[in-house]
Formats: structure tokens, sequence, C-alpha cells
């Protein structure tokens, strides 16, 4: 080789080196700290990122420069003094290259988490609040965290993400919840809210959990040390695609509905079972089958309907769907719990009869159309039902798919990549909406949640304002009293009030017994709104809470029932007699009790069959739906189990 090519060689290696080495020096800034952020006005801040290491990084912002000298580590941080609510501003950014971050607020930022109840989007509500579809509110702004877990360590970023503003092109993207909290505040006191949405459908509480704060589980913080090992994730994560990937095949192999054409519009279904819609086909002669089972039913529509775009509400189906109208493919939904709402093109409908064909595919439990949801047929302002009989038969029988382990809703994995990357940006307080996924041992759930609060305070280093939604009402309602794990579960939550600046809204009332995904967000989100009001904001006098117990005495064979939180006095709602107390004595038998508002802040309660009692509770289980204590300002009261003091 000779000298000219040798040199050639090291000149092109040089070169890229230099390449290398200037990419990795040039500052970089997490991915908060981008364009359209809101910054919590009034508090000390950090800014912060990384560059080549020893370097210094300067940060212009307004008529003042700031500096910083990064770490061996390439990591630097640059202290920003508090700055007033308002905007917008832009900041520089100086090292070996120029970063320029615009469109910047000061206002209030609220970290807005848990799992799917916090993460439900608006898109899943328009069609209850239909108004919000052209919402355009600049000052309300979203940083969507992306769903992943990671068990090595704390991530010092995420991977993706940006700030955008309430506009009809982004609003679909914003949690419900925070969305109509943060619209909440931002009309009553006229400034910023930034939420950062950090949640995750199914999560429970252990996986929002450090590594040192879940040392104190031991069955927890075991699991966190298995899911270290990259090898077991691959196993497992592929024993799962090979579990979905066999049960699937097989089912749509052998399914005689797709050999046969079933969906077709000239298939003929003479001879099939009816099944009454909505409902289960585990209640028919059918059984408790899961596999495919098909649904058709052939509807008269009138000329006024036909040719015309239309949509197809379909409920909700247990599991999954494969809808066709006439024939034509016009949606499918994967899971159970999405509500069903399939456009229909305009060519679609005809005058006369038309053929509605469903593929369903129940995996586990009972397969078919939930109760007490809409099942029509809309086109313009016409509207068909779909309610009542339906042709149905068995395309192919299936046991149930195998369990499999969902790996990111291990314990500390959430924690690591979608809060520990966020600790350095300062907030205004954590909202939290979460505890559905932890309803299987409600004993823990306090201790959980109780080391999750510490964990997250220590790491943020501040004692910011916890407020969280107690679970609603959700599963059939009971004829008699009993126990109840989601009772227990609120019981828990309402534990938590001893914590230092925490609050607690109450959503017994704004749950749906059909769906765990009830759609009255915004009762929610103006609920913890109302306690951010009273707990952050200063409104003393605001009534923020319904009535909760405040101590139980007995007289004679009653028990007497003093509350707080009652405002302007104790109401019944709708029905005149109060509902869903019940009494025990000593044996802790509970029967349901007569029950009387006696004073402003008084319920007497009392029954024929307990002589003695002792124990009582009110609105004590899964769906107490018809549960009717409130206070004037039309709060309820909190549920609860107490005795006589």
């Amino acid at each position: 080789m000779d000298f000219k090519f040798n040199r050639a060689i090291y000149t092109v290696a040089a070169l890229f080196f230099i390449m290398q080495f200037a990419a990795f020096a040039q500052i970089r800034l997490p991915k908060l700290i981008s364009d359209g952020m809101v910054l919590q006005h009034s508090e000390n801040l950090k800014i912060w990122g990384w560059a080549a290491p020893n370097e210094k990084v300067s940060l212009q912002f307004g008529s003042k420069n700031y500096t910083a000298t990064t770490s061996t580590a390439g990591e630097w941080i640059i202290q920003l003094p508090p700055q007033k609510a308002g905007g917008p501003h832009t900041m520089t950014f100086n090292a070996s290259n120029t970063i320029t971050v615009s469109n910047i607020m000061f206002g209030d930022v609220w970290l807005c988490s848990g799992q799917s109840n916090m993460e439900l989007g608006m898109g899943r509500l328009m069609d209850t609040y239909p108004d919000e579809a052209t919402a355009n509110k600049p000052n309300i702004r979203q940083f969507l965290v992306p769903d992943v877990a990671n068990f090595k360590g704390k991530q010092t970023d995420v991977s993706s993400g940006k700030w955008q503003s309430v506009s009809p092109q982004t609003i679909a993207d914003f949690s419900g919840v925070a969305y109509f909290f943060a619209s909440y505040i931002n009309k009553k006191h006229n400034i910023p809210i930034g939420i950062i949405n950090a949640a995750l459908g199914g999560s429970p509480a252990q996986a929002w959990i450090s590594e040192a704060g879940i040392k104190k589980f031991p069955e927890y913080f075991a699991d966190a040390q298995r899911f270290k090992d990259d090898k077991l994730i691959t196993q497992i994560e592929q024993e799962n695609k090979t579990i979905n990937r066999d049960w699937y095949s097989e089912l749509n192999k052998n399914d005689e509905g797709l050999k046969n054409n079933w969906k077709s519009a000239t298939y003929d279904d003479k001879g099939w079972a009816t099944m009454q819609i909505p409902g289960y086909w585990a209640d028919t002669q059918t059984g408790a089958v899961n596999g495919a089972v098909w649904f058709r039913k052939t509807i008269e529509v009138p000329p006024a309907m036909a040719g015309k775009p239309a949509k197809l509400i379909m409920g909700r189906i247990v599991d999954a769907d494969s809808v066709f109208v006439n024939g034509a493919f016009v949606g499918t939904t994967s899971y159970q719990y999405p509500p069903r709402k399939y456009k229909l093109e305009a060519n679609i409908l005809k005058p006369g009869k038309n053929t509605i064909a469903i593929r369903v595919i129940s995996n586990s439990g009972k397969g078919g159309f939930v109760l007490d949801k809409d099942y029509q047929l809309i086109a313009g302002t016409d509207t068909l039902s779909l309610a009542g009989t339906w042709n149905f038969k068995t395309g192919y029988a299936m046991p149930p798919v195998k369990s499999q382990v969902i790996v990111r809703f291990k314990p500390t994995g959430l924690y690591n990549a979608m809060i520990a990357p966020l600790e350095n940006y300062t907030i205004k307080g954590a909202l939290w909406y979460q505890g559905e996924s932890n309803a299987g041992k409600p004993e823990e759930y306090a201790d959980l949640m109780k080391t999750l609060i510490a964990d997250w305070r220590a790491g943020w280093g501040q004692d910011f304002p916890f407020i969280y939604v107690q679970l609603p009402g959700f599963m059939e309602q009971k004829t008699s009293p009993g126990e109840s794990n989601w009772a227990a579960l609120r019981e828990q939550q309402a534990n938590l009030l001893a914590i230092n600046n925490t609050a607690m809204a109450v959503a017994i009332d704004l749950g749906e017994w059909n769906d765990i995904h009830p759609l009255n967000k915004k009762g929610v989100g103006e609920r913890l709104a109302l306690q951010a009001e009273k707990l952050v904001y200063g409104d003393k006098k605001i009534v923020a809470s319904g009535p909760s117990v405040k101590v139980v005495t007995k007289k004679g064979n009653k028990l007497i029932i003093r509350f707080k939180d009652v405002g302007s006095g104790l109401t019944v709602k709708g029905n005149a007699a109060l509902q869903y107390f019940a009494i025990a004595g000593a044996d802790q038998k509970y029967v349901w009790a007569m029950a009387k508002i006696t004073g402003k802040d008084e319920v007497t309660i009392w029954s024929d069959q307990i002589t003695d009692p002792i124990y009582v509770t009110y609105a004590w289980a899964d769906n107490p739906a018809t549960a009717n204590l409130y206070n004037k300002e039309g709060l309820p009261a909190t549920p609860f189990k107490t005795k006589v003091e």
C-alpha cells in the first residue's frame, strides 16, 4: 500500500472521528424541553440536557444569560429563577451548536398518571361531548409520554413526545379527565395549563414505583429483579406471540363462517339458532363457547335512509368483532373495551332488505353483546334499532386462549421509563386515576400508594399535591349486603387522605355498571379541579368534597352517624328514602337498614332485625348504584365501613 493511499485512509478515518465527536458534543435537550412547553411559574426551575464533557453551555432567556459546565458524563443543569405566568417566550441554547425553543408558556404543570381511565382520550368521548370537537385552547397543552417499560434502571429521557395545544386536530389525543380538569382551572384562573400525560391502561400501582421503593414488597422486588433479564423478556414475548398466533391460526383455518362466506348478503341462514341482542350466548342453548360465533340480521331500510352515509352502533362486543353490511366490510375492533361505532359509506345502504353480519371472536369468558348499550343504525335524522332477535351460529369452538404474562406491567418498569425521565421538570402537582388493576388484592393498596407518593415526591424533591380519583361503581348491583373487593379498595384509597397534601375525588356515582371505562370524564375532571381549588389554589371556602363519616354513636337500637364536609347540609338525591346503608351486630352479618337524615350533618339508621347494632356500611359494594346521600352542593358521600366508637 503506497503512502498516498495510506494517508487517504487516515484522513477519512480522522474526519469520521471528528464528525462523530462533533455529533456527540452537540448540545441535546430532553424531549420535554421543546417547542410549546409549559413551565411551572413562580418556582425555581431546572433546565437540563447533555453535551460534551466539561463543555460550557449557555442559555439566553429574555435579557439574561445563564451558563453551566457539563459533568464528565456530559450532563448539565441550569437553574432558572421563578418566572411570572404568561408568555410566549423563547430560549436559545448555545454550545458547539445552537438550539432555539419557542412558544414557551409559564403556567401550572400537572402530571396526570394511572391506568386506562386517566389515559382514555377525548377521541372516545366525542359523542358524549360533541361541542369539544371544535375546541381551540392554545393555553392548554399536553405532552404525551410514550407507553414504554424499562426494567434495567431509570431512563434519562423518554423515547419520543412533543407538546401540543388543544385544537380540533389534536384534542382526540388529550386525556379526557386531564382535559376537563385543565379547562376548569384555566378558565377559573386564566393561567396556562400543562398536562404531562403518563398513563397506561391496565397498569398496576407497583409498575409505577421505583426499585428502591418496591424493596418494601419482597414479592414485587423479586419480580423486578427477574425482569432485568432481557432473555426472559424475549422468551415471554415469544411465547405470547406463539400462543396468540397458534390460537388464531387454528380458529381462522377451521371457521366454517370464513369457509362458507357467512358474511354474504345472499347467504341463507335459515335454520340458525336465534338470540336476543344485547346478550351473551353462554345464556342460550349454545352455552359457554369460545372461538368464533357469527350473527346475522336482515333489516328493512326505508328509502329516506338509503344511499346516505350512516353510522352503525353496536354497543360493546366481547371480545373482538368484524362487521359486514350487505357483504361489505365496515369495521373491526380487536378487543372488548372500545365502543363499536362504524361509519358506512353512502353506497352501502339500499332501500328495502339489508343484511348485517358480525363475526365475534371470544378468547375467554362470556362472549356476546354488552347489555344496556345502544345498538342502532343512524342515517341522517333517522334511526333504526338493531336490538332484538338475531340469527347466530358457531363458526368454530376453541378452548380459551392460554393466559399470558404482560411484561410491561411488572414492578418498576413504568416508573423507570415513564416517570423517572420527568423528575427534573418542576410540576404543580399530580393527578392519579388508578386502582382497577389492584382490586384483586385490595389489602395491599394503601401501602403501595403510600410508597408511590413518597417515591415520586423524593424523585422530584417536591412535596407536591397528590390528588386522586376514588374508584367509581362498576359491575352488577347486588341485592343483599356483602363483601366487595372494589369497596375494600375504595376504603384503602380513602385511608390515603392521612398523607399530607393529598385529596380525593369521590366518583362512586360517575361509573357505569357495564363498562369499566365510564364516559362521564367531565364529572371526574371537575371534581379533581374542586379538590385542587381547595388544596392548591387556596379557596378554603369552596365545598370540594361530599359527606364523609366523622363519628358513629349508638342510641338504643339505632346508630347515629355524624358527617363532615356536609356543605350546606345533607340531602337525599332522587328517591325520598336513603339507600345502601347496612348494619350488623357483633357477628358482622349485615342487613339493609332504614336510614333518615335527622340533622344538618346527621343520619340515623336502624333495622328491626338488629337489636344491638355495632357495625355500619354505606355504599359498600362493587356498584352501589342507588346510593343517594349527598350534600346540598351535589357531591356524593364517601362509601365507608366503620363501627360504633
